[in-house]
C-alpha cells in the first residue's frame, strides 16, 4: 500500500516523499488506520519494522497545529531512541508551513534551559526518556494534563531497565480520556498487569513473520573451539570489508578488552557501554553518522534503542545470557529490504541455546575461515548423530549386562567398559556445558 493512499495533510505526504517513503512497511499498513481511529493499541512487531512512523504519522495527523498545549507524549527507554524519534519527528516538522512545537527530553541535557522554555510555551509533542520527562511534569514545568495521546516505544526494553514504574507515573499524571499506544518487539508476561491498568479494550496486533528476523539476513555459525577469539575476530574484518559492523559482547569488560586490542591492532572502532558518560556516548554517535568508524562494539544494553543506518554485518563475540537479545543484534542489519551478514561465534557447551534460537525459524550456516575466504564446513548437527549412536551404544550395554552369560566371549568386557566409561565421558559433558550456562548467568551483573 502506498502512503498517497493514506488520508493524510499535505504536509506529512511532502515530508515522507522527501525521504523516499512510498510504500507502507506491513506494520504501517496495518495499524496505521488503527492509530487514526482512536483506538488503543499494543503493536508488537519485529525489530526494524517500521513502529516510529507507525505511530508519528498518525500523531501529527491529528494534531492541532493552533492549540498551546500539549497533545502527545512518547516516551522511549534510552537517550539514542528518544534522539531518533526526534529526529524523525522534527524531519515531518519542518514540512509544515504552521510552527510545531516538538521537545526532546532526555538525561544528561540542561534541564535548566529546558525549564526557562518551558515557561514561555509548553511543546506541541514531547519526547524523551521516562526519568526526564517525569521530571518536569513533577516539577509542575511541563503540563501534559491535558494531552490526548500517549505512546510507550520498546516497552520490552523500558521493562528491562527498570523504568516501568517511572512510565507508570507518567500515564498517572495524563487524563483518563486518553489514546494510550505500546509498541514492542516482544510483549513479555511482566507488562500483563501494566497494559491492563491503563488500555481500554485495546487492538493487540502481532505482525507475525515466518523468522522472527528480516529473511535478507543471513545468519553464520562459526566454532570458537581451540581458537583464540581476538585473533579470530581480527581475521574475520580482513574477510569482511564491512560497510558497517557492529560487534556485540556480553559485558562492559569484554567490550573494553576487544574495543582495545582492534584498535591496537589498527582498525576504526568506537565502543558503547553503560559506563560510557553521556556526553562522550552522544560524541561517538555523531561519529558513527560520519562514517569515522568501520566497527562499533557494543554490549546490549547500551546498544538498544540505537539506529545506526548502514549496518551491513553483525558480529555475535558471544551468544547473549538472554537469548531475546540475539533477534535486537542480529535486526540491526538487513534493514528495509537489503542484504545482511550475521555472524555468531560459538563454542560446544552453547549447543542448547542455538537450538532454542533454531526453534524460532532462525536458520544457521555453519561456516569456517580457510585459506583467506569463509567457506562452509560441516554442520555442528553431526555432535548430534554421534550423541544418538552413543544412546544406542548405552542401551546395548544394559542389555549386554542383563544378559551377560558365563561363558563370555572374547573382547566382552572390553566392550562393556567401553560404552561404561563412554556413558561417563557423556554425563561429564553434560555437567560442563550446564557449569558453563551458570558462569555465564552469574556475569549478568557485569552488564
Amino acid at each position: 500500500m502506498k502512503f498517497t493512499e493514506f488520508t493524510l495533510k499535505e504536509f506529512i505526504q511532502k515530508a515522507l516523499a522527501d525521504i523516499n517513503f512510498v510504500r507502507a512497511t506491513e506494520v504501517q499498513e496495518k495499524l496505521i488506520p488503527i492509530v487514526l481511529s482512536g483506538r488503543d493499541l499494543v503493536g508488537e512487531s519485529k525489530t526494524g519494522s517500521g513502529k516510529t512512523h507507525t505511530f508519528l504519522i498518525p500523531i501529527f495527523q491529528k494534531l492541532n497545529e493552533s492549540s498551546d498545549q500539549v497533545q502527545a507524549v512518547i516516551t522511549a527507554p534510552s537517550r539514542e531512541l528518544a534522539t531518533q524519534i526526534y529526529q524523525a519527528a522534527r524531519q515531518i516538522a519542518e514540512h509544515s508551513e504552521v510552527e510545531i512545537r516538538l521537545a526532546n527530553y532526555v538525561g544528561g541535557t540542561d534541564k535548566a534551559r529546558q525549564i526557562d522554555k518551558l515557561q514561555s510555551k509548553q511543546p506541541h509533542i514531547v519526547i524523551g526518556t521516562p526519568g526526564r520527562i517525569y521530571d518536569l511534569v513533577k516539577s509542575g514545568d511541563l503540563a501534559i494534563h491535558k494531552a490526548g495521546i500517549f505512546v510507550i516505544d520498546e516497552a520490552d526494553m523500558t521493562l528491562d531497565m527498570g523504568f516501568l514504574e517511572t512510565v507508570d507515573r507518567i500515564a498517572s499524571s495524563l487524563p483518563k480520556n486518553l489514546q494510550f499506544m505500546v509498541f514492542s518487539a516482544t510483549i513479555p508476561q511482566k507488562l500483563q498487569p501494566f497494559l491492563k491498568k491503563y488500555l481500554t479494550n485495546p487492538i493487540i496486533e502481532q505482525i507475525k513473520t515466518q523468522t522472527v528476523i528480516s529473511d535478507t539476513i543471513e545468519n553464520w555459525l562459526i566454532s570458537t573451539k581451540g581458537r583464540d577469539k581476538n585473533a579470530q575476530i581480527l581475521e574475520m574484518t580482513k574477510l569482511m570489508q564491512p560497510y558497517l559492523a557492529m560487534i556485540f559482547v556480553n559485558t562492559k569488560t569484554r567490550a573494553d578488552e576487544l574495543h582495545s586490542y582492534l584498535t591496537a591492532n589498527g582498525l576504526r572502532v568506537a565502543k558503547i557501554h553503560g559506563d560510557i558518560p553521556p556526553r562522550e556516548r552522544k560524541r561517538i554517535m555523531n561519529q558513527v553518522k560520519n562514517l569515522d568508524f568501520e566497527y562499533i562494539v557494543a554490549t546490549d544494553l547500551a546498544a538498544r534503542g540505537i539506529d545506526i543506518e548502514g549496518v551491513s554485518h553483525v558480529i555475535n563475540d558471544a551468544i547473549p545470557q538472554d537469548l531475546s537479545f540475539f533477534v535486537h543484534r542480529v535486526g540491526r542489519t538487513g534493514r528495509n529490504g537489503l542484504g545482511g551478514t550475521a555472524i555468531t561465534l560459538y563454542q560446544p557447551s552453547d549447543d542448547a541455546d542455538i537450538r532454542e534460537l533454531e526453534k524460532l525459524n532462525i536458520k544457521f550456516l555453519p561456516k569456517e575461515m580457510k585459506n583467506g575466504e569463509f567457506k562452509d564446513t560441516y554442520d555442528r548437527d553431526r555432535r548430534v548423530n554421534r550423541e544418538k549412536s552413543h544412546e544406542k551404544l548405552d542401551l546395548e550395554m544394559i542389555g549386554l549386562v542383563k544378559k551377560k552369560k558365563k561363558k563370555i566371549k572374547p573382547g566382552y568386557k572390553k566392550k562393556i567398559k567401553w560404552a561404561v566409561d563412554e556413558k561417563r565421558r557423556m554425563t561429564k559433558r553434560v555437567e560442563n556445558r550446564a557449569k558453563g550456562r551458570a558462569e555465564r548467568k552469574a556475569k549478568r551483573q557485569d552488564f
